[in-house]
């Protein structure tokens, strides 16, 4: 029996957003519980690029997220450029219970500033919220850096689904509101269409489901 599908074009808009930070913070668990609302506990890490679609509702628009998660390993890093091109949007990933998955952010910040937009979203985002009694990051030891580097913050738990998903709204309804009114801002009528300036092709059913197959959770 055929499943019926939305068409791959059913959308308003559509944001790249990708996942950045050490190996081992749980970038893949973020995306599996936002796209897939499934949970790793056994997760290996992520090897090569993987990536979801998820669609959301912002202001009566259809918002098509395409989320791309990456090894945060050392070897792995020959791929930044291509990672980054056409991405609106990044969560900046640690671990609230490693210090130094906090100290490496200020590295991939540089990284991401290097390679990606100048106008891109990012979001820092402090994983393992679930961790309580081994944190070793201060929340605010975390918003005085976001505050000085002008970045929005939140604290999340793919583990208990916390703020899994408002993360994902607030970095998504950020975009959308930056570029309706760049498009909005158009003096005539052959501007871009919404979106178009910040479109990248559209995934085919066979590879979303290739790269779902990829992950732990496929």
């Amino acid at each position: 029996m055929k499943m019926s599908h939305k068409p791959d074009d059913d959308y308003d808009y559509l944001f790249k957003v990708v996942l950045i930070g050490d190996s081992g913070v749980g970038k893949s668990n973020l995306l599996s519980r936002f796209t897939r609302n499934e949970f790793c506990l056994e997760s290996k890490s992520t090897i090569g690029v993987e990536f979801a679609t998820r669609s959301i509702q912002v202001d009566g628009k259809t918002i098509k997220a395409q989320i791309w998660d990456t090894a945060g390993q050392e070897r792995y890093r020959a791929i930044t450029s291509a990672y980054y091109r056409g991405a609106v949007g990044a969560l900046l990933v640690y671990d609230i219970t490693k210090t130094v998955t906090f100290e490496n952010v200020e590295r991939w910040l540089k990284e991401l500033r290097d390679h990606a937009d100048s106008n891109i979203v990012i979001m820092l985002v402090g994983n393992k919220s679930d961790l309580r009694h081994l944190r070793s990051v201060q929340t605010d030891d975390a918003q005085s850096f976001c505050e000085k580097e002008g970045l929005s913050f939140i604290e999340t738990s793919a583990l208990e689904s916390t703020n899994v998903e408002l993360a994902f709204q607030r970095i998504l309804t950020e975009i959308y509101h930056i570029v309706s009114k760049k498009v909005l801002g158009e003096s005539d009528g052959n501007g871009p269409k919404p979106g178009e300036g910040t479109r990248i092709n559209v995934v085919t059913e066979n590879n979303e489901a290739a790269a779902k197959k990829s992950g732990c959770c496929g």
